[in-house]
Formats: structure tokens, C-alpha cells, sequence
């Protein structure tokens, strides 16, 4: 399993993909409130001195820009997915889809095929004014 990273914790906590994002945070809030199993097929057990996820996760959403809350946390959720195999696999898919998860607003641009004179890119032009000139052609 690739790592889950503070950074990418902190931004679905600050509210980084719009609702797609609040959607994924709730996924992990939930996921973290399963209960803890030593193995699979395991009855849930409490493991002493190991952390669930829960209060990291409270901390976090209270302090998104905090970057050590968002180490405790993705420090947690690696122990917790090495102790409890079943909440690693579901932890797995829950990172699959959390990378997927891009800003709310991002803008992609593309252009292909033929010839292109002039071409602005970006997101959010404001208080631009075009002069076109109109070029001859050899029919005027």
C-alpha cells in the first residue's frame, strides 16, 4: 500500500475537491469507526495502547492547517492497517479513491488539431478587454 501522506490528509480535512472531497473524509471517518480486528473473521478487540484513529481524526478536522495533526493521523492509520488486515484492505480503497480527488475549481486545458492563432488558457478572466483586428484577406 502506498503511504497516505499528511499533506493529502490535511487538504481533504480543510475541504480540498469541494463535496467529492467532503465525501471522501467522511469515508475515512467512518472507516476509522469500525471496530478494530486483530485478524480476519476476528471478533473486534480493543488493542491496548494503539489508537483506533478517532480522536486524530477529531483533531485534524478541527486544525486542518495544523501539519502535525495530519502526521498523527496518517502515522495512526499505518499501525492500525499493520495490526488489522481488514481494515488495511478497506484502507487500501479508501486511498484509491481520496487520490482521485482533485481541487474543487481545477481547470484543465487542451487544445488539438489545426491551427491556432491566439489562445488564452486559465481559469477566471476578469477585466480583460480583446481588440481584434480583423486581417485582410485577399478576396477584400
Amino acid at each position: 500500500m502506498d503511504p497516505i501522506t499528511a499533506a493529502a490528509l490535511a487538504a481533504l480535512a480543510g475541504g480540498l475537491g469541494g463535496e467529492a472531497g467532503r465525501h471522501v473524509w467522511q469515508g475515512l471517518a467512518t472507516l476509522v469507526r469500525r471496530p478494530f480486528r486483530r485478524g480476519e473473521g476476528q471478533e473486534p478487540a480493543e488493542v491496548r495502547g494503539i489508537s483506533s484513529g478517532e480522536p486524530e481524526l477529531a483533531a485534524l478536522e478541527q486544525a486542518p492547517e495544523d501539519p502535525a495533526r495530519a502526521q498523527e493521523l496518517a502515522t495512526t492509520l499505518g499501525v492500525r492497517a499493520a495490526l488489522d488486515p481488514e481494515f488495511r484492505g478497506l484502507l487500501e480503497e479508501w486511498w484509491q479513491r481520496a487520490r482521485e480527488v482533485e481541487p474543487e475549481g481545477r481547470v484543465h486545458n487542451s487544445i488539438s488539431g489545426g491551427t491556432q492563432q491566439q489562445v488564452f488558457q486559465g481559469r477566471d478572466f476578469s477585466g480583460l478587454t480583446f481588440t481584434v483586428q480583423r486581417s485582410s484577406s485577399p478576396t477584400d
